[in-house]
């Protein structure tokens, strides 16, 4: 039987408080967002393929340098408007910082990765990439379709406004300047079965 808050609790509403108790007291992940929850859905062979791919190579090119790749597993809170939720892959440079509120949740990313399906690739493209622009520290925020090889690279110029490129070649190179990370997208989407 899956416990939902709203059942549990009986009602709809929660305070910041009483999700991060939730979180603690139970096996799924649920992001949080103006007292509501929200129950965050499982993943698909070739999403956890893509993570693992991405993961991987970010990692590798990372090694010795002061930024780190974290997965999905890592909270990120945004205090300016509530958001707690999981990317896919969040890099994190220099000692992470943590939220006032909760001391397993980071506040600080300098990138974001999610890898879009079909149930999440309109709110990732949508109304959650607004909320991510909140974050101070954010650089850069990277789409990687699950369905097609293509990559939505945004990236904050010198004006603070949000750039848009889009790698759709398969001989194409995803470039993340702000960690200075290069990875060709034959290593990305490897073992994907997409061409």
């Amino acid at each position: 039987m899956i416990r939902e808050p709203i059942v549990a609790y009986n009602r709809s509403i929660f305070s910041q408080e009483e999700y991060l108790q939730w979180e603690k007291d139970t096996d799924s992940k649920h992001e949080f967002f103006r007292g509501e929850i929200f129950a965050m859905s499982g993943a698909s062979r070739r999403h956890n393929k893509l993570f693992s791919n991405l993961f991987i190579e970010i990692g590798v090119r990372l090694k010795g340098k002061p930024c780190q790749p974290y997965g999905s597993d890592m909270r990120i809170h945004i205090p300016q408007n509530t958001l707690y939720t999981y990317p896919d892959i969040s890099i994190i440079c220099g000692e992470p910082i943590m939220s006032e509120t909760d001391q397993d949740s980071i506040i600080e990313p300098k990138v974001i990765i999610e890898i879009l399906s079909r149930s999440t690739k309109n709110y990732d493209r949508g109304d959650k990439f607004k909320l991510y622009r909140d974050i101070p520290s954010l650089k850069e925020y990277l789409l990687v379709d699950s369905d097609s090889i293509s990559i939505e690279a945004f990236r904050i110029n010198d004006k603070g406004n949000w750039e848009l490129e889009e790698i759709k070649s398969a001989g194409g190179l995803l470039n993340i300047p702000s960690v200075g990370v290069e990875i060709p997208l034959t290593d990305i989407y490897n073992g994907s079965k997409l061409s």
